[in-house]
C-alpha cells in the first residue's frame, strides 16, 4: 500500500501503530486514523453520550490472498483455469474467519455484554449496537458530530480509533469510524430541461442518429450494438440504485416506444430490495434510476435486468449500502453475470474491495463509473490529485467518459488517475508503463505513478436523453457510460452461453491482454480539474494507447465478437 503525507489524508495502521489516543489503557493500539476531516466537513462537538450507534466489524478472513489468486487464475485468458469460476462454498472457505478469530471476538462481545448480528454469508462481517459513551470506551476514541457545509447534513464519526488487545489481529476494520459519507450525482444539461428534437439531417450514419443527443439508436450505430434479442434468461444484468433513484415503469414504456419501437414497450425489469429499498413509484425522479433502467433495458435487448435497490435501513454512510449489496449477491447460489454501479465511496474502504474480488472469482463482471470530477482535487489548489474508490480497486472495471461522435474525444468531466492505496496490478503494467514513459512528465508529483491506474475503458457520457416527469431531457456523466458498457457485456455473455462457453467475469486481465483490440483508441480531448482556489484547470489528456481519461478506449461490438470467436 502506497502512502505519503502529501497524497493521503487517511492512514490504515492495522497492528503496526504504536501509540493509543490517550493513556486510558496501554492495551490499545491505534488501528485507523485520519489527519483531518474531509474537505467540506466541520467538527461541531462531541456526539451525544447516550445516542445508540450501529458499528460494523470486519473480521480477519482466513485466506484473503487465496481468493485474489483464484480471481486472477479464472480471469487470465492464458491460465489453464480461465473461466472455471469458483462456487459459493469455495469462495467462503477463503474468507470465513478462522476459529481462533471467531472465539476471540465472541469472548470480547460476551465480556462487554454485547450481542452481534452476522452481515455476510461467510460470517466475516458482524454488527453491534452500542451507545456512543460505550463505543468511546470500547475503541479508545471520541466520536464527534461533523456537519457538511454544503448540505448541512450531520454525521457521527471519529478521526481515530484503537483496538483492544483481545481484538488485535482479529479485526480488519470498524465502520463507520474514520470514513465519511460522500455523494455523487449526474450533471443535468445547462440547457432547458425540455429537449427540442431537431429535424433529422439528410446524411445517414452517425450524424443522422446522434445529432439530437445520445440515444439508443445513436449508441447502437456508434458501437455496433445489435438489435438481436438475448435468448438466455439466466444471464442477468444487475443495476444498482439507492433510495431517491426510483425507476418508473411508465416512463420506461414511453422511452421504449420512442427509441426501441421494435421492442415490446411493456418490457420491464425486476427489483431486488436491500436495506428496505422498494423502488417507490410515487417518489419523484432524480434521473439516476431512469437512466440506468432505460438504457440497460433499451440496449441489452431481452436480457433480464434486476434493479438492486438499496434503502436506508441499517445504514450510516456509503459503505453500508454497497457492502449490503455485495453480501446479498454473494449469498445467491448464482450471482448476476454483470453488475453496473455508479456511485463512488471513500478511498480508505479497502475491505470492500475484497468483496468485489469474491464476486469476480464467482464470474460476475463489476463495472463502475469512473466519476465526474476529472482527476479530483486532493487539495484546494489542485496540485495533488485524488483517486476515487471503487474505481481504483484493482478487482473492478472502471468506465470513463467520452463526448461527441465524429470522432469521439475525452469528456472533460471524466475522472481518472492513479490509486494511492493499491499498487499497479500486473495486468495493466505494460499499457500504463508506456503511458508514463511518454507522458509522465505532465502533472508529475500530483499523483502516485506506481498505483492502480484507471479508467480501464470508456463510453459516451454526454447528452444522454432520458424520459422523466413528462419530458425528454439530457444528462451527462460517466453514470451514463457504465450502463452502456454493462449492456454490451450482457449481450456478449448471452452469445457465449449459446456457444457453451463461460461468461466473461472479471474483465481486466482479458481486456489488457486481448480485448483492447476491439476498442477504439481515443486520442483527443482532456479531463478538467475544478478546485476551490484555481478555477478550472487541465487534468490528464487522451493520448495514443491507454490514458487516465478514456482508458483503452470505447467498444465496438462487432470487433468484440471477432476477438471472442463468436
Amino acid at each position: 500500500m502506497f502512502t505519503t503525507s502529501a497524497l493521503v489524508a487517511f492512514v490504515y495502521l492495522g497492528l503496526v501503530a504504536a501509540n493509543p489516543l490517550d493513556a486510558r489503557s496501554s492495551t490499545f493500539q491505534v488501528h485507523e486514523l485520519r489527519r483531518a476531516a474531509p474537505q467540506g466537513f466541520t467538527q461541531v462537538g462531541p456526539a451525544p453520550a447516550e445516542q445508540t450507534i450501529s458499528l460494523r466489524l470486519a473480521l480477519a478472513q482466513s485466506d484473503p490472498d487465496g481468493v485474489i489468486d483464484s480471481l486472477y487464475k479464472v480471469s487470465d485468458p492464458d491460465s489453464a483455469s480461465y473461466g472455471q469460476y469458483l462456487t459459493k462454498d469455495e469462495v467462503e472457505q477463503f474468507v470465513a474467519p478462522q476459529t481462533a478469530t471467531v472465539n476471540a471476538v465472541n469472548a470480547w462481545l460476551k465480556e462487554n455484554g454485547l450481542t452481534s448480528k452476522s452481515l455476510s454469508p461467510a460470517g466475516d462481517w458482524i454488527s453491534i449496537q452500542v451507545p456512543v459513551s460505550k463505543a468511546n470506551d470500547l475503541f479508545n476514541t471520541d466520536f464527534s458530530v461533523f456537519r457538511h457545509a454544503e448540505t448541512g447534513a450531520e454525521t457521527i464519526r471519529t478521526l481515530a480509533y484503537s483496538l483492544p488487545e483481545p481484538l488485535q489481529g482479529h479485526i480488519d476494520l470498524v465502520h463507520p469510524t474514520v470514513s465519511f459519507p460522500t455523494s455523487f450525482s449526474l450533471k443535468p444539461s445547462s440547457q432547458a430541461s425540455q429537449v427540442a428534437f431537431h429535424t433529422t439531417v439528410e446524411e445517414g450514419g452517425l450524424k443522422a442518429v446522434c445529432s439530437n443527443g445520445t440515444t439508443i439508436p445513436c449508441l447502437q450505430e456508434l458501437y455496433k450494438i445489435p438489435l438481436t434479442p438475448a435468448v438466455h434468461k439466466d444471464n442477468e444484468l444487475g443495476v444498482t440504485g439507492f433510495f431517491g433513484n426510483s425507476a418508473h415503469y411508465a416512463w420506461l414504456e414511453t422511452f421504449l416506444e420512442k427509441y426501441r419501437p421494435d421492442m415490446n414497450p411493456g418490457t420491464t425489469f425486476s427489483v431486488f430490495g436491500i436495506d428496505g429499498g422498494d423502488n417507490d413509484q410515487n417518489y419523484p425522479s432524480v434521473s439516476e434510476g431512469e437512466l440506468d433502467i432505460q438504457y440497460t433495458v433499451g440496449l441489452a435487448t431481452d436480457v433480464p435486468v434486476t434493479y438492486y435497490f438499496i434503502g436506508f435501513d441499517n445504514q450510516d454512510g456509503d459503505l453500508d449500502g454497497f457492502l449490503d449489496e455485495a453480501n446479498a449477491i454473494l449469498a445467491l447460489d448464482k450471482p448476476p453475470a454483470g453488475v453496473d454501479y455508479e456511485l463512488r465511496l471513500p478511498g480508505e474502504l479497502i475491505v470492500l474491495c475484497r468483496a468485489y474480488a469474491q464476486l469476480g472469482a464467482r464470474g460476475t463482471t463489476l463495472l463502475f463509473a469512473a466519476g465526474d470530477d476529472g482527476p479530483g482535487c486532493g487539495n484546494d489548489d489542485g496540485s495533488v490529485f485524488e483517486a476515487f474508490f471503487p474505481s481504483n480497486c484493482p478487482f473492478v472495471t472502471s468506465v470513463g467518459g467520452t463526448q461527441g461522435y465524429a470522432p469521439e474525444e475525452a469528456w472533460t468531466g471524466s475522472s481518472g488517475g492513479f490509486s494511492n492505496y493499491y499498487s499497479r496490478p500486473a495486468y495493466q503494467d505494460a499499457a500504463v508503463s508506456a503511458y508514463l514513459k511518454a507522458h509522465g512528465q505532465y502533472n508529475k508529483g500530483a499523483y502516485n505513478a506506481t498505483g492502480r491506474a484507471f479508467p480501464d475503458i470508456a463510453a459516451k457520457a454526454d447528452e444522454f436523453i432520458i424520459y422523466a416527469g413528462g419530458s425528454f431531457y439530457p444528462i451527462y456523466g460517466t453514470s451514463a457510460s457504465s450502463p452502456t458498457m454493462a449492456s454490451i457485456i450482457a449481450l456478449l455473455n448471452d452469445r457465449l452461453e449459446s456457444a457453451h462457453r463461460p461468461q466473461l467475469g472479471f474483465l481486466n486481465p482479458w481486456l489488457y491482454k486481448q480485448g483492447y483490440k476491439a476498442f477504439t483508441d481515443i486520442t483527443t480531448g482532456n479531463s478538467s480539474l475544478q478546485c476551490e482556489s484555481n478555477g478550472t484547470a487541465h487534468g490528464f489528456s487522451a493520448t495514443q494507447g491507454w490514458d487516465p481519461v478514456t482508458g483503452l478506449g470505447t467498444p465496438r461490438f462487432d470487433k468484440l465478437l471477432e476477438i471472442l470467436h463468436l
